[in-house]
């Protein structure tokens, strides 16, 4: 029952009309009073909604007391709603002002209903071409979408992880990735329409549905050349699949590893060459620190050697010194003999 209310609600009635018009299509023709009775709630919010009901030509009255209340066919105001809707979608889509509708900046949603609907919504409005790299359970969600975008005459490319049973017309290429690829994350997911709207995404594991829309071309550009690097691959696996394993290993791991794990140890050699040059570096500062005692040992002998010099010069000059003083004394004894001669 909430189901309908709900539905009824969307068609344009409040809660409590919607309320009422469930009342009369299930019991017939009622009074507001039973109709209150029936819902349990005041007799004069119950009138205010018939009365509303009547203007919108979806209930008839009787004239007299009490007035007596029915419900028009569900079909007939169906038809009326219909008609009504469309009139008004015609009138925006003529007098709405138009805006230049390029996403050049980047738009986020969360929500798996709401990043659902976006993407069946731009599927629908591809004109040229859709590039999607799904897995399969995204891929058999938009099954329908997807087969009605080839049936319009729109290139479809679709490469897929996993088993995707997709219909005909699609240009699937399944995606070999290995079990290293885990959904704990969430599974990632790229479309690509009309080489202009890029969507990117993440569904299910334990966050959230969430997608980044944009029309800016640097991620545009990216996502169409991983798209074709994918087809490459695949064409090439198809041709040369066994050679190209046993040069590369499963899924290119050699040449994943040889820059990946290769570059880890490289790393790690890189890490005990530098701890070996920094220790190094240490060392160089003391083994300076001992030259400059070595230098100053030296020194100091160059002083010794230069005290020793003087010493033996000071030893040398003394016998002269001595020698001097015995002549000078020897020529004074002899002036003093050649006087008393004289005398």
């Amino acid at each position: 029952m909430e189901d309908i209310h709900l539905h009824l609600k969307n068609l344009g009635f409040t809660e409590l009309e919607a309320k009422c018009l469930h009342v009369l299509a299930e019991c017939g023709t009622q009074t507001g009073y039973e109709i209150a009775k029936e819902l349990g709630v005041s007799r004069s919010n119950v009138y205010s909604a018939l009365q509303k009901l009547a203007e919108k030509g979806a209930v008839l009255t009787s004239h007299g007391e009490p007035t007596h209340y029915q419900s028009v066919p569900i079909e007939e105001i169906g038809e009326r709603v219909e008609a009504e809707l469309q009139a008004s979608i015609r009138y925006v889509k003529e007098h709405m002002p138009k805006q230049d509708a390029h996403r050049s900046e980047y738009f986020s949603l969360e929500g798996d209903v709401k990043v659902l609907d976006r993407i069946r919504t731009e599927l629908r409005k591809a004109k040229e071409e859709a590039l999607c790299d799904l897995w399969a359970q995204e891929a058999q969600l938009l099954k329908e979408e997807l087969r009605q975008v080839p049936a319009r005459g729109v290139r479809l490319l679709v490469s897929t992880i996993g088993d995707a049973a997709l219909p005909g017309g699609v240009h699937q290429f399944p995606h070999k990735r290995d079990a290293a690829w885990s959904e704990r994350k969430g599974r990632k997911f790229t479309l690509l329409i009309d080489r202009k709207l890029a969507i990117v995404g993440t569904r299910g594991g334990d966050e959230p549905t969430l997608a980044m829309l944009t029309e800016h071309p640097a991620m545009v550009e990216l996502l169409l050349n991983s798209f074709w690097r994918d087809v490459v691959i695949h064409e090439l696996q198809q041709d040369m699949g066994a050679k190209l394993e046993d040069k590369y290993g499963k899924n290119f791991k050699k040449i994943i590893q040889k820059y990946t794990e290769g570059k880890e140890k490289g790393n790690q050699l890189d890490d005990v060459g530098k701890s070996l040059e920094s220790k190094s570096g240490e060392g160089k500062p003391q083994e300076n620190k001992n030259g400059e005692g070595e230098s100053q040992e030296s020194k100091n002998g160059e002083g010794k050697l230069q005290e020793g010099k003087n010493e033996s010069k000071s030893n040398e000059e003394k016998p002269r010194a001595g020698k001097a003083s015995e002549e000078k004394s020897n020529e004074s004894k002899s002036g003093e003999g050649k006087r008393k001669k004289k005398k």
